[in-house]
C-alpha cells in the first residue's frame, strides 16, 4: 500500500484559499495573544506590581497579608458579576472549545468567547489558580471561526481551522510551536497525521512568531540546568509512572464532579468570591498558590524548595484549582497540572535521593510533570514536546521521561480514560 499520509487530505481539503486561512489566522491568533497577555501583566502590575511574569511570586510574597488577600477579593467579585452577566445574557452561546470540535459543528460565539477571555485573564492576573492558557487558546479558536466564515470554506476545513487556531494560541504565548501544533493534532483531533501535523505547524509558528512582537522568543522557564540523564533516574521513573498515573485520574475525576456540579443561577454572583477567599486564606501561608502555578513549576525545576513545602503545594494546589473551577470561574488547567506534577516529583524525588543520592531536584520535577501532564491531557506526545520547549532543559532526560509518561498516560486510561478536558464535558451542557 502507499504510505497513508500522502494519498489524500481526508474531510478538510488543503487548497490554496485554506492555507491562506492557516496564515491568517496563525497571525490573528498572535496578535490577540499579546493583548491578553498584555492585559494579564497590567492587571498583575496595579495587583501586586509586578513587571513580569518571572516577578510575580516575589511582589506576591513581599506584600502584606491585607494588600495579599484584596485583589482576590476583587477578582471574586469581578469574575462573580461578570460571568452571571455574560452567561445570562448570552444563554445557549458557545465558549469552550473543546464542546464545539467534538460535540458540535466548530463554532464558537465571538462576543461570549471574548468576555470569557478579558474576564479569566483578569482574575488570573489578581491570583485566582487557574491557567492563563485558556483564553488565547479559545481566542485562537474563534479566530479560526471567523476566518473560516470569510473564506466561506467547508464544514470540515472549519472545524480544522479552529482546532488549529486553538493549539496556536497555547504555542504563541508559551513561545512552544511543537507543543502547540501536537496539542491541536493529538489532544483536539485525535489523530497525528500529515494533514492534520502540516496546517497545525504552519498555525503554530505564525502565531508564535507573530507574538514575539509583544512577548520575549525565549523559554518560558529561564536558568533550567542542563539535566542529564542518569541510571538512577530510569529506575525512579519507573515507579514514579504508576504513582503519577493513579493520582493523575483521581485529579481528572475530580475535575469532572466540579464541572458537573458547578455553580450555576445567581449562585455565581457569591460563590467565585467565596473560593478566592479561601485561596488567599490558605495562601497566607502558601503564596505560591497564588496564580496559575508557574512559580511553583519553576521552583521544582530549580530545586529551590523543602520536601514540606512541596508536599504541600502538590496537595493544596490541585484543591484550590478544582475550589476555583467548581466556583463557574473560567481558566486554564494546564499550568496548574504541570505544577502539581512539578512539585509531586519534586517531593518524591528528595525522598529518593535519601535512598539512591546524586541526580539534583530539578530533574525529578520535570519527569513529574511530564508525567502528569501526559496522564492529565492523555496527550504524551504533546505533554514531551511541551515540557522540552518550556524549559529547554529536559533533552538529556528524554528517556526517564517517556518512561514516566507512557507508564502513567496508559494507566490514567486504563482506569477512566478522561483528560482534563473531556471531563469537563462530561456533565450536559449549561448557560
Amino acid at each position: 500500500m502507499m504510505q497513508p499520509n500522502v494519498t489524500h487530505d481526508g474531510d478538510a481539503a488543503l487548497t490554496l484559499r485554506f492555507w491562506g486561512a492557516i496564515v491568517l489566522t496563525g497571525v490573528l491568533t498572535g496578535l490577540i495573544g499579546d493583548l491578553l497577555m498584555g492585559l494579564l501583566r497590567l492587571v498583575s502590575r496595579i495587583a501586586f506590581g509586578a513587571r513580569g511574569f518571572g516577578d510575580f511570586a516575589d511582589k506576591v510574597a513581599a506584600a502584606g497579608p491585607w494588600h495579599r488577600l484584596t485583589p482576590l477579593l476583587v477578582a471574586g467579585v469581578i469574575g462573580g458579576v461578570g460571568w452571571y452577566l455574560l452567561r445570562r445574557f448570552t444563554p445557549g452561546r458557545k465558549s469552550e472549545v473543546d464542546d464545539v470540535l467534538w460535540t458540535g459543528e466548530g463554532r464558537l460565539s465571538v462576543r461570549r468567547s471574548a468576555g470569557t477571555s478579558v474576564l479569566s485573564e483578569i482574575v488570573v492576573g489578581l491570583g485566582a489558580s487557574l491557567g492563563r492558557e485558556a483564553a488565547p487558546k479559545l481566542m485562537g479558536a474563534v479566530s479560526g471561526n471567523v476566518v473560516a466564515g470569510w473564506l466561506r470554506l467547508t464544514p470540515a476545513q472549519l472545524r480544522l481551522l479552529v482546532a488549529c487556531g486553538a493549539g496556536a494560541g497555547l504555542a504563541c504565548v508559551y513561545n512552544v510551536p511543537l507543543g502547540g501544533a501536537l496539542f491541536t493534532a493529538e489532544v483536539l483531533v485525535g489523530a497525528v497525521n500529515l494533514p492534520i501535523v502540516l496546517p497545525a505547524l504552519a498555525c503554530a509558528g505564525v502565531a508564535t512568531v507573530t507574538a514575539w512582537v509583544g512577548l520575549s522568543d525565549h523559554a518560558t522557564y529561564v536558568g533550567i540546568p542542563q539535566f542529564s540523564y542518569d541510571p538512577r533516574l530510569l529506575v525512579w521513573a519507573l515507579l514514579l509512572g504508576p504513582v503519577v498515573g493513579v493520582l493523575a485520574a483521581g485529579y481528572v475525576r475530580l475535575i469532572g464532579i466540579v464541572s458537573h456540579y458547578r455553580v450555576t443561577g445567581r449562585w455565581m454572583l457569591i460563590a467565585p468570591l467565596v473560593a478566592f477567599a479561601v485561596l488567599g486564606v490558605l495562601a497566607l501561608r502558601y503564596p505560591l498558590l497564588y496564580g496559575n502555578g508557574s512559580d511553583i513549576a519553576r521552583l521544582g525545576l530549580i530545586g529551590g524548595g523543602s520536601l514540606a513545602l512541596f508536599v504541600a503545594l502538590a496537595v493544596l494546589k490541585p484543591f484550590v484549582t478544582l475550589l476555583c473551577l467548581g466556583s463557574g470561574a473560567s481558566g486554564g488547567l494546564f499550568t496548574p497540572v504541570l505544577s502539581t506534577g512539578a512539585a509531586l516529583g519534586a517531593a518524591l524525588g528528595i525522598l529518593w535521593s535519601d535512598v539512591w543520592p546524586g541526580s539534583p531536584v530539578g530533574a525529578y520535577a520535570l519527569i513529574g510533570a511530564a508525567a502528569m501532564v501526559g496522564a492529565g491531557m492523555q496527550a504524551p506526545l504533546a505533554a514531551l514536546a511541551l515540557l522540552l520547549e518550556l524549559t529547554h532543559g529536559g533533552f538529556g532526560l528524554m528517556v526517564p521521561m517517556i518512561v514516566a509518561t507512557v507508564i502513567a498516560t496508559a494507566i490514567t486510561r486504563w482506569i477512566d480514560g478522561y483528560s482534563i478536558y473531556s471531563a469537563r464535558l462530561a456533565a450536559p451542557a449549561r448557560v
